[in-house]
């Protein structure tokens, strides 16, 4: 037998720049596989080279002959190139984002379970190809729904309770941290101060209105997409996080792991300084605006994703200088 007829075939998926359809083709080097895929997919032979599908490798004779048997390649003319299969999701990004065509489209997409990142952006990109944003009420996506309370008629409304809820948390936080001041007195005042700060919340309809997309100072644009707004000794993130709860109920349910972050902590720091303002000090001394809007307002809160969300101690501390109501000049 000769050496020729020693030579293995190797097997390949083979498709051109704008075809989405693979062929299978057998060649025993690349000089023969870029004739035969040149003939087969009615591609210009002059210039021509073919790359991996995957991240746009040009291939030379040796790296052929380290592939494994069905790669997935692309045939490309002289002056076509090609970036890799995210070139693929590009073309998905530019056409219609709510027809069921790109969705299926995108489903053909190769997700091989050898490349985790590769399904990983596939899979996000499924996620928010599948958005139904635009529909408001349960009767418009009642998939959106599934799990909710009946009580709820439209998204808004649920993602107003669902901020409010939050809030909600945090006033609970504060009422239960009297039972820790030893001081009868000084716990008595801190009582008063955390019946103002409940008093004002409802007031303020519990900030409700930072998740409702139909509010005019609610942290979403209009269609519901929230943007992370970086660690809490960041400026933004870097990583650019976003996320529209309002488009899928995997969206939504994602969302409730996204925090609203105390840069000063509560816990750890805002509760334990308005005990030590009204260790000497009546309720009614503190300026109960400046630890309002540390505990429930925007002033002290960021919307970060779990990734951006530093668990560790802050090194923050409150201002000293304003815990105190302005005594009055005469």
């Amino acid at each position: 037998m000769s050496s020729k007829q020693l030579v293995r075939n190797k097997l390949v998926k083979l498709r051109s720049l704008n075809g989405t359809k693979k062929y299978g083709l057998a060649a025993s080097n690349l000089k023969v596989l870029l004739k035969k895929g040149c003939q087969f997919l009615q591609v210009h032979s002059e210039g021509s080279h073919i790359c991996l599908y995957e991240d746009g490798t040009v291939l030379t004779e040796h790296y052929f002959q380290t592939l494994p048997d069905n790669v997935e390649l692309v045939l490309l003319a002289k002056e076509e190139t090609w970036n890799g299969f995210v070139c693929d999701i590009g073309r998905l990004l530019d056409t219609d984002m709510h027809s069921d065509h790109v969705i299926e489209e995108a489903r053909k997409l190769p997700s091989d379970e050898q490349s985790p990142k590769k399904r990983k952006l596939l899979g996000d990109l499924l996620l928010h190809l599948k958005d139904c944003s635009e529909a408001e009420s349960r009767k418009e996506d009642g998939e959106w729904f599934h799990g909710i309370d009946v009580r709820f008629k439209t998204k808004s409304s649920y993602m107003k309770y669902n901020c409010e809820s939050r809030i909600r948390g945090y006033m609970k936080e504060v009422n239960g941290y009297a039972k820790n001041i030893e001081k009868p007195k000084v716990r008595a005042e801190y009582i008063k101060t955390a019946a103002c700060l409940v008093s004002k919340l409802k007031s303020d309809k519990y900030h409700g209105w930072y998740f409702d997309r139909t509010e005019n100072d609610c942290l979403c644009t209009a269609e519901g997409w929230f943007t992370c707004q970086g660690a809490f000794d960041k400026e933004e993130c870097k990583s650019l996080h976003s996320i529209n709860p309002y488009g899928n109920r995997e969206s939504r349910i994602m969302f409730s792991t996204w925090n609203l972050d105390h840069r000063i902590e509560k816990k750890r720091t805002v509760i334990p300084a308005l005990v030590e303002a009204l260790q000497n000090h009546k309720s009614s001394d503190i300026n109960l605006d400046y630890f309002y809007k540390l505990l429930f307002t925007t002033d002290n809160l960021k919307l970060v994703h779990i990734v951006c969300h530093k668990k560790g101690t802050h090194d923050l501390v409150c201002d000293k200088r304003k815990m105190y109501q302005q005594r009055k000049k005469h």
